[in-house]
């Protein structure tokens, strides 16, 4: 480490390769590892440089495809993108286990996105909120004629929600955003209309921005699992269990969630749509009723079956951003083959309820330390510095040995090298 000063004047005017070097000369990085984020793969160091600021490489996450889901009748190949192992496996699983029961059934609202208008200032709020929902149309002229793009398309400004919190007045522009995400938009109709909105009510604007909360644009999925499919009642009844403390108690819940988003985020990430905003909305909509409780719910059917349901905010699109520039994310969407947001939503949340089904089962019944660990010790075995057929090996003896440890990787590892050829 030989930084002095992180204060580089120009830095950003540099290309990647330019920047890349003046950062491995003031780190002391290597020429080895220099050459190793000088290869931006298949994600071109110029389009990475039109993505994000200042940047020197490209960081790749494994895409593995989820098999075995039946959504709506039709059996996507749902590409993963995630550095976790398990993730992959346990939908698949999931999946299959309800396949005899039909699959996902899945249902979607309008694709309505939130931008808040914060007005300060205002001497009488109630009589000011009165004032702009008589604005109504005058304000979806101002917002429309801001994206007329988005209104060919059949989208556009849909109504508006007046506030009062405390001294503070705040417009919600609810606007039909098709099949984008709708940051942009939403973000430029509010900057459009606030000094209209300011005028009227009195007061003077300051904040104007999308609201992350998307509960007008919610993805709902439900499915039902045989108890002959997944190991009789015990294990039903040992889901019900976990289901209840997680909806009942916010530490359980925080590491039940996670789970639903671990299938979640690989879809969102592997399409090139913005994780942060998805996980967002989703632990905002989580605690909607005042507590942190669990996003899916789990019941048992008059026939003793298993059935889970999953609703959450889920603002994902197919135009501008990642989606369309980065060519992976391209690549993802074709595998599988989506023409709308819309069904990109369903998909999501399926992969959602599988993977919290096959972390539910797994605690209910093995512990989530075998199925998991077992597929960790790859990670382990690399860690331990196996290369090549080395991996497997040095896995399947910590599977064996039943610890998976970079400790035993390494003496297992050094096991397999000292015997002769």
């Amino acid at each position: 480490m030989t930084i002095k000063s992180s204060r580089i004047p120009g830095f950003y005017q540099l290309s990647p390769r330019e920047r890349l070097r003046k950062v491995a000369a003031l780190s002391g990085l290597d020429a080895t590892g220099e050459a190793h984020l000088a290869d931006t793969g298949n994600l071109p160091a110029e389009t990475a440089d039109s993505m994000i600021e200042n940047v020197i490489g490209t960081l790749n996450i494994p895409i593995g495809v989820a098999t075995n889901l039946m959504i709506d009748g039709e059996e996507p190949l749902v590409p993963m993108a995630t550095e976790e192992s398990s993730v992959v496996a346990a939908v698949c699983n999931a999946a299959r286990q309800c396949r005899a029961s039909g699959g996902f059934y899945t249902d979607t609202s309008s694709p309505i996105m939130i931008a808040q208008v914060q007005l300060l200032g205002v001497s009488n709020p109630d009589f000011a909120r009165l004032r702009l929902l008589e604005a109504r149309e005058e304000i979806k002229r101002i917002c429309d004629a801001t994206d007329p793009v988005l209104l060919e398309h059949g989208g556009g400004f849909q109504d508006i929600e007046v506030r009062v919190l405390e001294d503070m007045v705040i417009v919600h522009l609810l606007v039909d955003v098709r099949d984008a995400m709708g940051a942009n938009a939403v973000n430029s109709m509010a900057e459009a209309v606030a000094p209209s909105l300011a005028e009227w009510s009195g007061g003077e604007s300051r904040l104007r921005i999308l609201s992350n909360l998307a509960d007008r644009r919610l993805a709902r999925v439900r499915a039902t699992w045989h108890l002959d499919q997944i190991g009789g009642e015990s294990v039903r009844d040992g889901i019900l269990a976990a289901y209840r403390f997680a909806d009942l108690d916010p530490y359980r819940a925080a590491t039940h969630n996670k789970g639903v988003m671990n299938g979640v985020s690989a879809v969102v990430l592997a399409t090139g749509n913005d994780t942060r905003a998805v996980e967002a909305g989703a632990h905002a909509y989580a605690a909607r009723t005042g507590r942190y409780r669990s996003l899916t719910h789990w019941e048992a059917d008059r026939d003793g079956s298993l059935t889970g349901t999953l609703e959450m905010p889920m603002p994902v699109g197919l135009i501008g951003g990642a989606t369309r520039a980065h060519p992976t994310a391209r690549r993802c969407l074709e595998i599988l083959g989506v023409n709308s947001a819309d069904r990109l939503a369903r998909i999501i949340v399926a992969v959602g309820l599988a993977q919290n089904f096959a972390a539910l089962k797994a605690l209910a019944t093995t512990g989530i330390q075998k199925g998991h660990m077992a597929l960790h010790a790859k990670n382990i075995a690399l860690m331990a510095g196996a290369v090549g057929a080395e991996v497997a090996l040095v896995a399947d003896e910590l599977v064996k040995q039943g610890s998976v440890r970079v400790d035993i990787a390494q003496a297992a590892l050094a096991k397999l090298r000292s015997k002769p050829e």
